[in-house]
């Protein structure tokens, strides 16, 4: 594939969460050592009550105000959480504020009875998450396009309706940021990506289904009378860098029971995870790129992911990008510092 290969790093909001202390100035200095260090992107998670944190939309508006150029995305916000026009609103103006650095990585709600308490709680419908997700995407792009000549002004949907859509502020890009949608590799996910989504953001523990899930999405994408390259391949992978791989090992054991209520073992078999040196973590995120992934998120593996951040930059970043190179058949692309 021509696209660039760009690699980002998840805000540790949730960490911060777990450990009981919110402080915005480590975040916002998360944020600006993270452009400095060279990633491409920052992202920010997002969940109520099932696994808590601030709002990914707050944070990255404040994230925004401080960085310039690297890209700013929510992995994942879970769009029941809010009322659609609320959100499509919201979604707006952060785009305004990080002038169309914003990637929307969406997804229907991790499927644990967490989740489905945390529905609930706001009074959002568990069953039919799904296609209820594509129906808000459906109505965000309609309300994001509502001010263009001859675009409708209103939407039906099964179950949302919305009128007067034009009153409502335009985004900063126009027709909206990207949507991606966060999932797995599933048929109805994957025919759902190529038909209504610009990026694909899984984090499936094996880079050979990857690769298949990846070719079948490219499929799809042509049957649906899109480019074969419509939907960007991204990847969220959780690594915890330690030159003593069982420590390492460890750390992670530590921070996913604390994340999830929920051991390694049971984890890693559904998402994808990586420890060790920063060779061996690079070798782990290459193998995915080799199946065509070209957005790779980070998530660090600590409960102290600041302590690691330069680390990563440094040695698992150029090692990836080096990788990518060489299997692209180029001369090895090495990141520059952005000041």
């Amino acid at each position: 594939m021509d696209t660039p290969l760009r690699l980002g790093v998840l805000m540790p909001t949730r960490e911060q969460a777990i450990t009981g202390d919110h402080a915005a100035g480590q975040l916002l200095a998360f944020a600006r050592d993270a452009q400095q260090w060279g990633f491409d992107s920052l992202w920010a998670g997002d969940s109520l009550t099932a696994r808590p944190r601030l709002d990914p939309l707050v944070v990255l508006s404040a994230a925004g105000a401080v960085t310039s150029g690297i890209t700013l995305g929510t992995a994942a916000l879970t769009a029941a959480l809010r009322h659609p026009l609320i959100s499509a609103n919201m979604l707006a103006s952060l785009d305004h504020v990080c002038a169309s650095r914003l990637i929307l990585g969406l997804g229907s709600g991790f499927p644990v009875p967490e989740t489905e308490a945390e529905f609930a709680a706001v009074g959002a419908s568990y069953a039919g998450r799904a296609w209820r997700l594509d129906e808000t995407v459906r109505l965000w792009r309609t309300a994001w396009r509502a001010t263009e000549e001859n675009a409708p002004t209103h939407f039906e949907g099964r179950h949302q309706r919305a009128t007067d859509l034009d009153a409502l502020p335009r985004p900063h890009r126009p027709g909206g940021p990207p949507l991606w949608l966060a999932a797995s590799d599933t048929p109805g996910v994957l025919r759902r990506t190529a038909r209504y989504y610009d990026g694909w953001l899984p984090f499936l523990p094996s880079a050979e289904a990857y690769g298949r899930a990846r070719r079948r999405i490219a499929s799809l994408c042509v049957d649906e009378g899109r480019p074969a390259d419509a939907v960007v391949p991204g990847l969220y992978a959780t690594l915890t860098v330690g030159q003593d791989s069982a420590r390492a090992k460890e750390e992670l054991e530590h921070y996913v029971e604390h994340y999830y209520g929920r051991p390694l073992s049971a984890m890693s078999t559904i998402q994808a995870y990586a420890w060790g040196s920063p060779a061996q973590c690079a070798d782990r995120l290459l193998g995915y790129v080799r199946e065509g992934a070209r957005h790779i998120v980070v998530r660090i593996g600590s409960l102290e992911p600041a302590l690691h951040l330069k680390q990563i930059a440094e040695e698992v970043l150029p090692a990836v990008r080096a990788g990518a190179d060489r299997s692209a058949g180029a001369e090895p692309r090495f990141p520059s510092t952005k000041e």
